[in-house]
């Protein structure tokens, strides 16, 4: 038995090491975050200037660009600032349209485009369709849906007609222009004549 002392009390102390180490570690995992969560702050984490970013259709044909003279990058709210953008839309069957901004924001995973000061689209003239114009504050350009609206004072000119309103939305895919509130409307005897005769584009 004394031969066996020393071996099991080597045994025993051994033990003791193993605990005595599986304790302090699983204790320091506890109290220490290994890999604390990453802290999103509004600060850029990629840019580029000037850049130049297309959207293609299932055919591979451009349906959408969207230009400026820098962008931001920002991972706190998945979004792109722009300086002085231009986005261009041109959707199979519907009139080109292009807007311009000093400020932009792409957001919600490229489905809007938020043009801020300045802003202004137009709708080329077609064989079908006069020109467009669009100016406010602020416009918001949905580009899978071929829309603009702004819920802010905006100014439409179509062809010799004006009309002042607040609250704007247009869809470029049917034509229709809508002014929730209309405060000065001037329409032309040209488009007077358009709308009677069944003129494509459809105004309020």
């Amino acid at each position: 038995m004394k031969e066996r002392m020393p071996g099991l009390v080597a045994i025993l102390l051994l033990g003791l090491l193993v605990l005595g180490t599986w304790w302090a570690s699983d204790y320091a995992l506890q109290s220490i975050q290994v890999d604390p969560p990453r802290r999103l702050t509004h600060e850029r984490d990629s840019w580029s200037e000037p850049f130049v970013m297309v959207r293609s259709d299932a055919r591979g044909q451009a349906i959408n660009r969207l230009e400026g003279k820098a962008m931001e990058h920002f991972p706190d709210t998945d979004s792109y600032e722009i300086d002085q953008p231009r986005a261009v839309g041109h959707q199979a069957g519907s009139p080109v349209t292009v807007g311009t901004a000093d400020h932009g924001v792409l957001d919600q995973k490229g489905e809007r485009i938020v043009l801020t000061g300045n802003a202004h689209l137009q709708r080329l003239a077609t064989p079908e369709s006069q020109l467009l114009d669009v100016r406010s504050e602020q416009l918001i350009i949905e580009p899978e849906h071929d829309l603009v609206h702004t819920d802010q004072p905006a100014v439409v000119i179509h062809g010799a007609s004006t009309l002042r309103g607040t609250g704007m939305r247009y869809d470029n895919r049917t034509r229709q222009l809508t002014v929730t509130a209309a405060s000065n409307v001037r329409i032309s005897g040209e488009d007077q004549a358009a709308r009677t005769s069944g003129h494509k584009d459809s105004q309020p």
